[in-house]
């Protein structure tokens, strides 16, 4: 093989390893969209929310279950928790600030209250065995189109 043989195929080397280059740059751009979901991911608009305050008075031990921003919609439940007990949470727009309290056979009194942005809408009282209160609110629907709300007042 001469010189000029070995010259004639360099090009085609190099057309070669262009081509796997390209190549290979290409499918990692295919990978890197479909792993990153290709751009087009659709992201959810944020609930407006309001500020809710919870608050359980009395002594002793309840059940004490709230509702709060949660993807699920479910309220949360606290078992026994320790009186007096407080949650500052946001709820959506368009959903009812709710929190009830289940005593236990023990008995005893508890009270509950619902404030949205430092406002007081309820309070309810529990007495007695199994004794059960149930405070809540109404909270503004979000406004049209909106996607963002901080502190937004009840009213």
């Amino acid at each position: 093989m001469s010189d000029s043989d070995s010259d004639a195929s360099r090009p085609d080397r190099a057309g070669v390893i262009t081509a796997v280059v390209a190549l290979a740059a290409c499918s990692g751009l295919v990978l890197y969209g479909v792993l990153s979901g290709g751009g087009e991911e659709k992201k959810k608009p944020a609930v407006p929310t309001a500020s809710v305050t919870y608050e359980v008075t009395g002594t002793g031990t309840a059940d004490i279950t709230y509702q709060a921003s949660s993807e699920s919609g479910k309220a949360t439940v606290v078992r026994a928790a320790a009186l007096p007990w407080r949650k500052t949470v946001p709820v959506p727009l368009g959903r009812s600030p709710v929190v009830s309290v289940v005593l236990g056979e023990k008995g005893g009194r508890a009270r509950c209250a619902v404030a949205v942005q430092g406002r007081h809408l309820q309070s309810a009282t529990a007495d007695g065995d199994f004794g059960r209160a149930t405070c809540t609110g109404t909270l503004p629907s979000p406004p049209p189109g909106s996607s963002t709300a901080e502190g937004v007042a009840a009213g």
